[in-house]
């Protein structure tokens, strides 16, 4: 869904540049904000509080059948589709806003986007959309966007507007670069766009975690699959068993040189996934591939901002009964008998849950969510063992138009040297300038802005520094240079940095300190071949986990699958089925 990198980026107080979430008013169903105490022995809830509705119809179960930590994608896609099953949800969030790295927040009348900045795939139907296309129909919601189809691209090689298509891409590449890299490309392409109906057969929302999966998934589209295999012939067949490998060995295999080419394949999986080509998985990139470089194709940006994605599933899930509680932070997983159980809020307040407890959190705060004595050992050494993705440097800024350039585009790629690699600290910028396409996003004649480094910033030089030390903002200064530099270079001498009405700058302790990620981590750098993502259990019963931590994976389409699947899991394959014919998958 959103093939560009997810940044977790919070929210700012500008006067102080001590970060804080502001407040929205918005309807919240059964908002557990209380202070009090559990009331009863046997972890019954205390009477929730409702903002919205009448008590008695948010309080239709004292105990919801499940709770989800969490309202990022992950979650939300999750509590969603549950109570969409007609489960009794409640997703809690600790800040005042859902929507985890993937929320919008406004400053000063500008709205910006704190996550996802690439996005494709919103008005795809049918078994081979988009994971969280397929969730938003599920629930009966669309998000408006507009379409748009290339990216300004600053590269050692020169600068020039980047187009995806079948075709357009190869003229790019002619003119840009070489026709040797036209070759090697279209021969990247005639071998993986043919195995991409393999990576598509299988919808993600019709797996399940259990053996029912052999009803939803196996049998239901064995057909395609099927089908898929005999279209593509023996040698895209053979192609397709490579789907679980790394991507570099389709990319090695093809006997592709050209250093333009390998170069500009590892900074699409670093977007992508996080890792470059001989660690991204060749299913993710295959899928990718299908969804820029087939004809008609386009990219989309949400009106209204990413957050409207957010707004979309929220309006789900409350739509079908769900309850969402905001400034309800988790304190704990409480375990009994060696069975999740429910939670227990920072306020000291307990909610038990009945079937489940689903975190969204990432594994590594999962864990430091659970209490050391319900932890098997070695749960927790594999994910002590598990290697990080790093942080970022973010740049919000808003600023008035004039002297920017009428056809400035949206998004903008800096790349300051190859040799260095694409997973060198300050050498990739991105920039999203979304105001170009969505004007509600910034007062009249202005513009919003948000730049970053993707996943780069090693948490290292910042761990331990206070925030509120000479030495923390110096090196904030320092740090966030790189990023000033690429924005005045996309956007040309009419920009000035001393105009901005809105700077704001976040560092990895912002990541740590306000969406509760471990050092601040973009995830998981999980190696495909040689490691796999975990999947949705785990070895406490009652507990599951989605997200960014859990199979799929990371980026947009992976979290929303995760919790689509995590949803399916909590209920009867028949009630599964039902809902794949209902959409149509």
């Amino acid at each position: 869904m959103a093939s560009g990198i997810l940044p977790h980026s919070p929210q700012f107080n500008v006067q102080s540049f001590n970060f804080k979430f502001p407040r929205k008013n918005r309807t919240v169903l059964a908002r557990i904000s209380n202070e009090q105490q559990p009331s009863s022995s046997n972890g019954s809830p205390p009477s929730s509080s409702s903002s919205s509705s009448s008590s008695s119809s948010n309080q239709k179960n004292s105990f919801p059948d499940v709770v989800v930590i969490g309202s990022g994608i992950g979650g939300l896609c999750c509590g969603s589709l549950l109570a969409r099953y007609k489960q009794d949800v409640i997703v809690l969030e600790s800040h005042d806003v859902p929507g985890g790295a993937a929320h919008s927040f406004d400053i000063k009348g500008y709205k910006f986007d704190s996550g996802p900045s690439l996005f494709s795939g919103f008005q795809s139907r049918g078994p081979q959309a988009n994971p969280l296309a397929q969730v938003l129909d599920a629930l009966g919601e669309s998000v408006p966007c507009a379409a748009y189809d290339s990216w300004m691209v600053y590269v050692p090689e020169g600068e020039f507007l980047s187009r995806i298509g079948p075709t357009e891409f190869l003229k790019d590449l002619e003119k840009h670069v070489s026709l040797d890299a036209v070759k090697e490309w279209r021969k990247l392409l005639d071998a993986v766009l043919p195995i991409s109906g393999a990576a598509m057969a299988l919808p993600p929302l019709s797996i399940r975690g259990d053996l029912g999966v052999l009803s939803t998934a196996a049998a239901r589209y064995a057909p395609s699959l099927l089908k898929s295999f005999i279209e593509m012939g023996p040698q895209g067949a053979l192609g397709a068993t490579k789907l679980l490998r790394p991507f570099s060995e389709i990319v090695d295999s093809l006997e592709l040189k050209n250093p333009f080419v390998r170069n500009w394949i590892d900074l699409l999986c670093f977007l992508l996934a996080g890792v470059k080509s001989d660690s991204a998985l060749s299913a993710e990139m295959v899928y990718m591939f299908a969804e820029w470089y087939k004809p008609g194709c386009t990219l989309e940006y949400p009106l209204h901002g990413s957050g409207a994605i957010i707004d979309a599933l929220v309006r789900g899930l409350e739509k079908f009964g769900g309850r969402i509680s905001l400034g309800s932070h988790v304190e704990q997983i409480v375990v009994e008998n060696g069975r999740a159980v429910g939670v227990k809020l920072r306020s000291g307040q307990f909610i038990r849950a009945k079937k489940a407890v689903v975190s969204n959190a990432s594994m590594w705060d999962t864990l430091n969510l659970l209490p050391k004595e319900a932890i098997p050992k070695s749960y927790q050494e594999r994910i002590e063992k598990t290697a990080q993705c790093e942080s970022f440097m973010h740049l919000h800024l808003g600023f008035d138009a004039e002297g920017i350039p009428e056809d400035l585009g949206i998004h903008h790629i800096v790349v300051n040297e190859w040799d260095r690699g694409v997973d060198a600290d300050q050498n990739v910028v991105l920039i999203s300038v979304p105001s170009v396409l969505s004007k509600d996003l910034a007062p009249p004649g202005k513009h919003v802005l948000h730049a970053y480094t993707p996943g780069t910033e090693p948490f290292t030089l910042w761990e331990g520094l206070d925030r509120k030390s000479t030495e923390y903002k110096t090196l904030k200064a320092e740090r966030s240079e790189v990023l000033w530099k690429a924005v005045e270079r996309a956007l040309g001498p009419g920009f000035s940095r001393e105009k901005c009405e809105v700077k704001l700058i976040g560092t990895p302790l912002t990541h740590k300190r306000f969406l509760r990620r471990n050092r601040g981590t973009y995830g998981p750098a999980i190696q495909a071949g040689k490691d796999s993502f975990p999947g949705h259990s785990t070895p406490i019963p009652q507990l599951l986990c989605c997200g960014d931590s859990t199979f799929p994976g990371i980026g947009v389409p992976a979290v929303a699958a995760s919790g689509a699947i995590v949803a399916n899991s909590l209920v009867s394959v028949s009630q599964h089925s039902q809902l794949l014919d209902a959409i149509g998958i």
